[in-house]
């Protein structure tokens, strides 16, 4: 079994289920599958890969990982005790091949009930496809590219830069990404005086002792897009929903659902007030950056006070250039996924699973970069343009 605990996902995925079990209990949702690289012929595995849903669907959540979940401080305990009867139902989720060599994945039902399938899913394809295609890993070449990662990191001047883990659901295998996370907190140091700041797989998190991070996903704002009074104030509905929820904890925001431009048209002074940052996840991380620190600023709220997290596809040399831009001028926190978790000298599969319908209408996501699309209905595409005056094509 690749995926032996429902802990083995990220953080963001029991943050926003707590807020569907208590705010949108009977949502039903849609989601869809999508492999980005051209010419990647999954469909060879699809066995594999229901087999592999299928043990998951058998797990249910051990008595140490709710005891761990009831430790968290913004984990309530009517969600723990919900997660204590939780399984996810396979007759929600179908794998087919498709003639072009590609796979379809589609999951469908309550959104309580479905939430939990996206990132083990995700880490089912790409171990199944690497223990495929990669019978012998090259783990030599992948300890000597961290190795060469942390070394960069221990350059002189940066010593407040602060990494963590979003590799879960592109991860090379699970087994790897462990390794990965004990070299990177034995040599990093973890903690306040450390530089690795945790990692986004909560399983892990408990395993090792580390800080688990995430607070909200794509889908949370899509969803609302269906959920909320007005297309208009969805993206308005969703921050204030998390914060009924949260009462001014996890609070760092999605920026991009809509575009950068209509997030700051929402992201108002009581707003930047109320959340502890932005996370940024498509579009030009420096102008966002700048943007976002201006903008705090016209709100009259110190910069300094808030977080800029960068998460978009994120390398090291990366990581600190957008550090020695920032550094000084705001709080900085970097999440580094596939680069962290897949990066033996294989190309790593782009993989995604997103949400494309809440209670029967499409929902989609405007991105500030191309090639993130994924949305079946054009009309709703321009519909969604036209509302949050958007010029930019680009959706996901």
């Amino acid at each position: 079994m690749i995926i032996t605990s429902l802990l083995d996902t990220d953080l963001y995925k029991f943050t926003m289920m707590q807020v569907v079990l208590h705010q949108f209990p009977g949502a039903q949702v849609e989601y869809r599958f999508r492999c980005r690289n051209p010419g990647v012929a999954l469909a060879p595995y699809v066995r594999e890969i229901r087999d592999e849903i299928r043990s998951l669907c058998s797990l249910h959540f051990q008595e140490a990982e709710l005891t761990y979940l009831r430790s968290l401080r913004f984990i309530k305990s009517d969600f723990v005790d919900f997660l204590g009867l939780f399984r996810l139902n396979e007759k929600c989720i179908s794998v087919s091949p498709l003639p072009s060599g590609e796979i379809d994945i589609t999951i469908q039902g309550p959104w309580l009930h479905t939430i939990l399938f996206e990132i083990p899913v995700l880490a089912i394809v790409n171990e199944v496809y690497f223990r495929n295609v990669h019978q012998v890993p090259d783990f030599v070449e992948g300890r000597k590219r961290l190795d060469e990662k942390i070394t960069r990191l221990g350059d002189a001047g940066l010593g407040e830069l602060k990494i963590a883990d979003y590799g879960t659901r592109r991860r090379f295998s699970k087994a790897w990404q462990e390794e990965v996370l004990r070299v990177l907190a034995a040599r990093l140091g973890t903690g306040s005086a450390g530089r690795f700041a945790g990692t986004s797989n909560v399983l892990l998190a408990m395993k090792l002792g580390l800080t688990p991070l995430g607070t909200m996903a794509h889908e949370y704002l899509q969803a609302c897009q269906a959920l909320g009074p007005r297309l208009r104030d969805s993206q308005v509905f969703a921050f204030e929903s998390w914060a009924k929820e949260y009462r001014g904890d996890l609070g760092i925001a999605l920026s991009d659902v809509y575009g950068f431009n209509a997030f700051l048209r929402d992201f108002d002074m009581y707003f930047c007030k109320l959340f502890d940052g932005a996370r940024h996840d498509s579009g030009d991380p420096f102008a966002w950056g700048e943007r976002l620190i201006e903008h705090y600023r016209k709100n009259r709220v110190d910069p300094h006070t808030k977080t800029l997290i960068f998460s978009d596809g994120l390398t090291i040399p990366k990581t600190i250039e957008l550090f020695n831009r920032f550094r000084g001028r705001c709080q900085l926190a970097f999440g580094i996924g596939t680069n962290l978790t897949n990066d033996l000298g294989y190309e790593p599969l782009q993989i995604v699973i997103k949400m494309t319908r809440c209670n029967g209408q499409p929902v989609a996501k405007l991105s500030d970069s191309p090639g993130k699309g994924m949305c079946d209905d054009e009309k709703y595409l321009a519909y969604l343009r036209q509302v949050f005056e958007i010029d930019s094509p680009h959706s996901a």
